[in-house]
């Protein structure tokens, strides 16, 4: 009996792989033969090379939009949804009540409806493409034999894609690219209520000795405040944090980028560009191999032929080159929001007071999509509530109110509570544009920074060079036009005529480089200009030059310059910037009397061989020693802020290295935190206490390399909630990585280069491109993992895509467009 219950139960398990087995090759998108498809007007060829890269071969544009909706949908399709739901707020509706949190804070920017607007503001030329990319999607959901597989394993149907969602798509890289700068000036504003004025400046400053501007000197770092203006001996120690918490942490992921470039006048030829986009990395790869070859649509006799990467659930590729330019992007962490203070009417809470007088809050219902049979706009009527309808999975609806003003919704508060309106330029009509698609075109340098300027797009850093051997610099993308006398960086209250934001800023006052002197550029998110081209931009939060720094050191280095030698400037892991940190704690170390725990971390230093590398045990040391020591001394601050305002957390600094260094430089008591006696007291301690945690752990401090910590963990979106032998499967190995935040190897687990590619536009066959997470979202396609390993060892591969292996071909039907 037994036996013939095992038989069975091995025959049910047999069967039950085979069933799965089956549902996922129903799914496998289709590779070769031929497809017909609606709403084509001649045939397109879908190629493949090795690596999964897509060749698209079109007669016009509109049927290679729709070609690429065909093949986005058929290996991405579930990614491109989470986009649209992410920005959209509409998450919980696939993943429940787990998912409310996120779609509570997101639905109050009313994007769908945002998005609507924006697309019914398009050109007829730019709708068409969207429309035509919005039938490919769904043609190629409808193809699969069976829906995608996250489908199955979330026991949920796919919803069909509507026009509006691949402007939610743009606009949820606004999210990814800006929220974290909008969220940094409320926190910002309860740092300035709880210091000193004279502190706050202090620690918040512009720059210093690390700047690497393209334009301009490094800036000059403000003297810490006086004994009189603040006194940390005298706080009471209760608001400390626990030191123990900083220890061995990850700095906090910044999405960014580096980007440079040299002109031909140092290559004997065209311009070389070098790009790796910096974000938070996934299985599979926030962007999508693609190259589009179509005839001009101009002078038929000439071929558009465009390489690079675009943005599954959008029909426009966004970096890459075209035979005549090539463009790059870095985030520009301009000051692209505002908050603003709101007044409400003492006798009548929904009113609130404008410069017209006291104004009602506009209010609104949002229905979701299916609800509404007339289209989105029509479902919009005003109410005496204003509702928001979350669709929440498996349980009740919940309904969210939100409260609009004539500058934004309402969605925070500020330090003494005052309602906060939200200005962002991700709200404003023109946000979203296809004027990116006409760099697929351009032919100069200016010509292409034309577009980008005009461009709807989260505002970057824009790096071209051209065939013609020319290079510039300018910003991609919408920044706003403010009037008025305020303070952005701070909530202020526009109730006054005259203070605000006045459209978009002309184009003509766009910060503009063009082929400097030095014949080459650079960007790692750092400040890249001052005067007035920066007050135009605004701080939002950049980086620290060092990275950037370090990139110009690199370029200054050669004279002439090759594909490869930009290539190694993007896999430069050597640890420049924590130098002093080094010498700093040996110094510590000279000051301690003979102890077990001094000569462990002397031990462990001497493997320090300049660089971020994986058996590093050094590098880790140093960094966590940085690390340690900043967040002790920010704690004092902290700790002060926390006397009027218990919960506060502080903000991410991203110059606070000047001011953590002038510190230790100088040595001011009264700034002290509580706790220690002088701030050799505080050096050691931390130092004693780096050794004696990382002593502590499973093969003590020798085995504490760098490469253990910094190991990879790029994951599928649903790996987290399946078991460990099935996530595997979907993860990409965890290798350790080299390299670290401040050098040109920015590199963390799941955060680091999303692509990387060096090329002379017009040469691409000797460029490089490498992309980790792989080409395609189904674990049995051959092109899952296309690349990673590349990307780990840092080998190049080629820009252009391969030889071809397999062969698609889309035909057209007798159905109409």
């Amino acid at each position: 009996m037994a036996r013939r219950f095992l038989i069975i139960l091995l025959l049910l398990s047999f069967a039950f792989i085979g069933t799965i087995s089956l549902l996922l090759q129903g799914s496998l998108p289709q590779y070769e033969g031929t497809v017909r498809l609606t709403g084509l007007s001649m045939p397109v060829e879908v190629e493949r090379d090795a690596q999964g890269s897509v060749t698209l071969r079109a007669q016009n544009r509109v049927d290679l939009a729709r070609a690429l909706g065909f093949v986005h949908a058929q290996e991405r399709f579930f990614e491109m949804d989470l986009m649209r739901r992410s920005a959209a707020g509409e998450l919980a509706e696939l993943f429940g009540e787990a998912a409310l949190p996120a779609d509570r804070q997101t639905r109050g920017h009313r994007m769908r409806a945002r998005a609507t607007a924006m697309l019914t503001a398009l050109s007829k030329d730019h709708r068409r493409l969207i429309e035509a990319y919005r039938d490919g999607v769904n043609e190629g959901l409808m193809a699969l034999t069976v829906r995608p597989f996250p489908y199955l394993l979330t026991r949920s149907q796919p919803h069909p894609w509507r026009s509006e969602d691949s402007v939610l798509v743009v606009l949820s890289m606004y999210f990814t690219l800006q929220e974290p700068s909008v969220q940094r000036e409320l926190q910002l504003s309860v740092l300035r209520a709880g210091l000193p004025e004279s502190a706050y400046r202090f620690l918040t400053a512009r720059g210093g000795e690390w700047d690497a501007p393209l334009i301009g000197p490094v800036f000059d770092w403000p003297p810490p405040p006086t004994r009189e203006a603040l006194d940390l001996r005298n706080l009471n120690p209760k608001p400390l944090r626990d030191p123990l918490d900083q220890i061995d942490g990850q700095l906090d992921e910044t999405p960014g980028s580096n980007s440079f470039a040299v002109s031909g006048t140092l290559t004997s030829g065209a311009a070389l560009v070098a790009n790796d986009m910096h974000l938070s990395l996934r299985v599979p790869s926030l962007w999508f191999r693609t190259r589009f070859i179509y005839p001009h649509p101009i002078d038929k006799a000439r071929t558009v032929d465009i390489n690079g990467v675009s943005l599954p659930g959008t029909p426009a590729i966004v970096v890459g080159s075209n035979r005549h330019v090539a463009w790059s992007f870095t985030n520009s962490y301009g000051d692209m929001a505002d908050w603003v203070r709101i007044t409400l009417d003492p006798s009548d809470s929904t009113r609130y007071r404008s410069p017209q007088g006291w104004k009602p809050l506009t209010i609104h219902r949002e229905v979701l999509p299916g609800v509404c049979s007339n289209g989105a706009q029509d479902c919009w009527k005003p109410l005496t509530i204003h509702r928001e309808v979350l669709r929440v999975r498996d349980t009740a609806d919940e309904i969210l109110e939100v409260r609009e003003t004539e500058w934004g919704p309402i969605l925070a508060t500020d330090h003494d509570g005052a309602l906060l309106a939200l200005v962002w330029s991700a709200h404003q009509p023109g946000a979203v544009n296809l004027d990116l698609i006409l760099l697929e075109q351009a032919e100069t340098i200016e010509d292409a920074m034309v577009i980008a300027q005009r461009a709807g797009m989260p505002a970057q850093n824009f790096i071209v060079g051209s065939r013609d051997g020319d290079i510039a610099w300018t910003i991609a993308g919408r920044i706003p036009s403010r009037i008025g006398d305020y303070d952005p960086t701070h909530p202020s209250d526009w109730s006054e005529n005259n203070k605000g934001w006045n459209g978009w800023l002309a184009p003509e006052k766009y910060p503009a480089i063009v082929n400097p002197p030095e014949q080459r550029l650079w960007n790692g998110n750092a400040r890249a200009i001052d005067g007035s081209m920066l007050e135009y931009l605004g701080d939002g939060g950049y980086e620290l030059g060092a990275r950037a720094k370090q990139i110009r050191d690199g370029l200054a280095a050669n004279d002439f310059f090759t594909a490869a030698d930009l290539h190694s400037i993007q896999l430069d892991d050597r640890a420049l910037f924590l130098a002093r940190w080094r010498q700093l704690l040996e110094q510590t170390l000279d000051r301690v009397p003979a102890a077990n725990w001094r000569s462990v971390m002397e031990t462990a230093l001497a493997d320090w061989d300049g660089h971020a590398s994986v058996n590093s045990v050094a590098y880790r040391l140093v960094r966590t020693f940085r690390q340690e020591v900043i967040g002790i001394v920010l704690e004092g601050f902290a700790a002060a802020v926390r006397q009027h305002h218990p919960d506060f957390m502080m903000p991410r600094l991203t110059q606070i290295e000047h001011a953590a260094w002038l510190l230790l430089t100088q040595r001011p008591p009264h700034l002290l935190p509580p706790g220690y006696t002088d701030w050799d007291h505080l050096l050691v301690t931390c130092a004693q206490r780096i050794t004696e945690y990382m002593q502590s752990l499973p093969g003590g401090i020798a085995a504490r390399t760098w490469g253990e910590q910094n190991t990879a963990a790029i994951q599928h979106p649903l790996s987290r909630v399946l078991p460990k032998f099935l996530a595997q499967q979907l993860d990409m190995p965890r290798d350790p990585l080299p390299g670290d935040s401040h050098m040109p190897r920015i590199q963390s687990p799941s955060f680091g280069a999303s692509q990387r590619f060096v090329v002379a536009p017009g040469d691409e066959e000797r460029g490089y491109f490498t992309m980790p997470g792989g080409q395609s979202g189904h674990p049995l396609s051959p092109y899952y993992a296309s690349g990673h390993a590349d990307w780990v060892a840092g080998k190049t591969t080629p820009f252009l895509p391969g030889p071809t292996e397999r062969t698609l071909t889309l035909t057209p039907t007798n159905g109409t467009p």
